[in-house]
């Protein structure tokens, strides 16, 4: 009969449990070790970047996308504490663009996208060396710079209902100006006579100070211009505002009303513009910056800033963006086709 000896049994559960242990801590060590090795990259790329400088490519210098840029630029080296970079391109949003698109997808090469090159471009061009949909990562919406609806100040009306009543009495008798063809001032005017059934004259200047100047001297009796440029000449008595082309008030003269308030409802039409990247950036890339442009927009000094620019402040994530893209393609895809406007 064989003898149990009931110490040397302690003793071996003893060791069989020191051992257990040894083994549960080796394999949680190693764990823990190969997901550090798995979310290192992404961590990284969170907490390291940028660690050289960043470009914000945009077009000619004195625009407003260089305006913007320069802003902005201020705002990331202080919160990032490296350079970053504005690199102007002449040759329109369009250049810019394409160099953008063609860019190494690491985040060191951003883009200061906007309205004429990435929702009217597709449109007027056959040959666009790029796709805005599929050629870049949408960031954030930055800015708009709304157009106000001005008229000859002698014309017997004060508000868009009686501008439009006055219209559609003489259907091919009242000329509009704006900056040039396919400007944002062309543009939305057409949309509003889309919206609104009128029938009117495109009379094309070359900018959008000529165009404003038309309209006080009387050569034309209305026109669309950014905020800052018909402010300036409405002090003189000879135009009046009648509404703005934004889907908000502008803030620094919230007596004047949106046109989409005064009977055209959806109506807005801005010159936009917003950060994007090249296609397939990472996702917490993407998401650092997208939260570094709304900290931005959300100072009190960028509202300030803002304001004497003529312009709004836009935010929200890189899907809000991306959506806005898509209905702004479509929606000028619609109006330029329909009305037949080319590019010269």
């Amino acid at each position: 009969m064989a003898v149990i000896n009931l110490s040397e049994s302690r003793c071996a559960v003893v060791e069989w449990t020191v051992i257990s242990k040894w083994i549960v801590n080796v394999a949680t060590v190693a764990s823990v070790f190969f997901l550090h090795l798995v979310s290192a990259p992404c961590m990284a790329q969170t907490r390291l970047y940028p660690t050289k400088p960043v470009r914000i490519v945009t077009g000619s210098a004195g625009t407003s996308g260089d305006l913007l840029s320069r802003f902005l630029a201020q705002y990331l080296i202080e919160h990032w504490a490296k350079p970053v970079i504005v690199d102007n391109r002449t040759g329109g949003g369009v250049v810019a663009a394409e160099m953008v698109a063609r860019a190494n997808h690491d985040g060191y090469t951003l883009h200061m996208a906007q309205q004429s090159s990435f929702a009217v471009a597709v449109s007027l061009y056959a040959h666009l060396p790029y796709d805005p949909l599929r050629d870049f990562t949408p960031i954030t919406l930055v800015a708009h710079i709304p157009q106000l609806l001005i008229a000859n100040a002698s014309l017997p009306f004060h508000d868009v209902k009686g501008m439009l009543d006055y219209v559609r009495q003489r259907p091919g008798q009242i000329n509009y100006s704006s900056g040039g063809v396919t400007t944002t001032g062309n543009l939305s005017f057409e949309l509003l006579k889309s919206m609104a059934g009128l029938k009117m004259v495109h009379v094309p200047y070359k900018g959008v100070f000529l165009a404003t100047t038309a309209v006080s001297s009387g050569e034309v009796q209305l026109s669309m211009v950014p905020v800052t440029v018909a402010l300036a000449q409405i002090t003189t008595g000879k135009i009046k505002a009648l509404a703005i082309s934004s889907k908000v008030r502008f803030k620094a003269n919230a007596e004047i009303p949106t046109l989409a308030e005064s009977g055209l409802a959806g109506f807005e039409a801005t010159t936009w513009f917003g950060i994007a990247g090249p296609a397939q950036l990472p996702a917490s890339l993407v998401s650092e910056v997208s939260r570094q442009c709304n900290a931005w927009l959300a100072q009190s000094s960028s509202r300030d800033w803002f304001d004497k620019q003529g312009a709004q402040q836009a935010g929200g994530s890189p899907n809000d963006f991306k959506i806005f893209m898509k209905n702004e393609i479509t929606k000028w895809s619609r109006l330029i086709h329909a009305a037949g406007i080319k590019a010269e």
